[in-house]
């Protein structure tokens, strides 16, 4: 028979992991970062836009002015090599570790724009492929050791169609990429009580008199 019992788990004194606002953070300090990387020169002759953007924003996307690269988070997994890992029974509940997709387009009127702005930005991700504490928005409540990947992530041009099929928008030249990993602090509750895990025991005599 199976008894439900309750661990009161203590998160580790002083640690401050990610917030709730990280994944946004991520998004926005991936523009803000390739919008000051992007050189006066190469500006001058193709200006852009970096925009982080919704699914529905793509719906208005005005390439009038400026051509636009946007950054949309089309999907939210979670670390497969992480969460594998699994939780050990008993222990304080661990972070959430998240992998983030985006699909970086490019929004131009003229062939050279689009090409030319898609291989800086593949090139300029391939010079620096992380966001660390210094191009991080502050607001995901990082510390100085998080350092994350950005990694190009392969898709089928199958698999490319039906995103766009499913934003309702025509294709757009794009770039997939993944960004990991993220690790989200778990919260107390309101009144700052630790969290509460729960735990079966196949054997509730034998967790009593461990706990004697």
């Amino acid at each position: 028979m199976w008894e439900k019992t309750r661990t009161r788990c203590h998160l580790p004194e002083g640690a401050t992991l990610a917030g709730i606002e990280a994944i946004h953070s991520v998004g926005a300090s991936l523009e803000s970062y390739l919008q000051a990387a992007y050189p006066t020169d190469l500006s001058a002759d193709h200006p852009c836009t970096f925009k982080l953007v919704s699914s529905k924003q793509l719906e208005s996307m005005d390439t009038t002015a400026n051509s636009i690269l946007s950054i949309l988070l089309y999907r939210v997994t979670r670390n497969r090599h992480l969460h594998n890992a699994g939780p050990t029974l008993g222990a304080p509940l661990g972070p959430l570790s998240l992998d983030l997709h985006y699909l970086i387009s490019v929004w131009a009127d003229k062939p050279d724009a689009e090409q030319v702005i898609a291989a800086w930005v593949m090139l300029e991700l391939h010079r620096h492929p992380i966001l660390d504490a210094a191009s991080l928005t502050p607001d995901g409540d990082w510390t100085d050791q998080d350092v994350l990947q950005i990694l190009p992530e392969e898709l089928s041009n199958e698999d490319l169609m039906r995103i766009w099929d499913a934003l309702g928008q025509p294709y757009r030249l794009s770039i997939p990429y993944v960004i990991r990993v993220v690790r989200i602090q778990p919260v107390t509750d309101g009144d700052g009580a630790p969290v509460v895990v729960t735990r079966y025991d196949a054997h509730p005599r034998l967790a009593e008199e461990d706990a004697s």
